[in-house]
């Protein structure tokens, strides 16, 4: 079901809590809803499409890629300056992001997975991340 993005920024602004196995169908959700903004959206939180959970979608590389309780491990130690958009706001915003992360994550299926992201994929997921614990860019 593609759900409507959530502009509400008192809404945007609360904590996610972690998810588990009962809210996966939510990323049946988020997929179809990415897929429906493809042209303007590379990445989704769940609280962009009304749940505060921890899970999102990213574009990694030709392929959408479900992330479910994600934790950086580890950061490269070079910072960069981004210019980011969001569907939730209005505008672009500058912010400093880490260019490589090294990642802890679920699966859909909850099988635990680490994996290194770099460049864009790594922007992205630093962008739902700060969804998650509320911050807006």
């Amino acid at each position: 079901m593609i759900k409507e993005i959530i502009k509400d920024e008192f809404f945007l602004k609360q904590k996610s809590k972690e998810c588990t196995k009962e809210d996966t169908y939510i990323a049946q959700e988020l997929l179809e809803t990415i897929q429906a903004y493809k042209d303007q959206c590379v990445g989704m939180a769940a609280n962009m499409i009304g749940y505060q959970k921890t899970m999102m979608v990213v574009l990694d590389e030709d392929d959408y890629l479900i992330l479910i309780n994600p934790v950086i491990l580890k950061t490269s130690n070079k910072i960069y300056i981004a210019e980011e958009g969001c569907l939730s706001l209005q505008g672009v915003r500058k912010t400093q992001r880490y260019e490589s992360i090294k990642v802890s994550y679920l699966d859909i299926n909850f099988k635990k997975k680490i994996k290194t992201f770099k460049g864009y994929t790594a922007q992205i997921i630093q962008h739902e991340l700060d969804h998650f614990e509320g911050k807006i860019i």
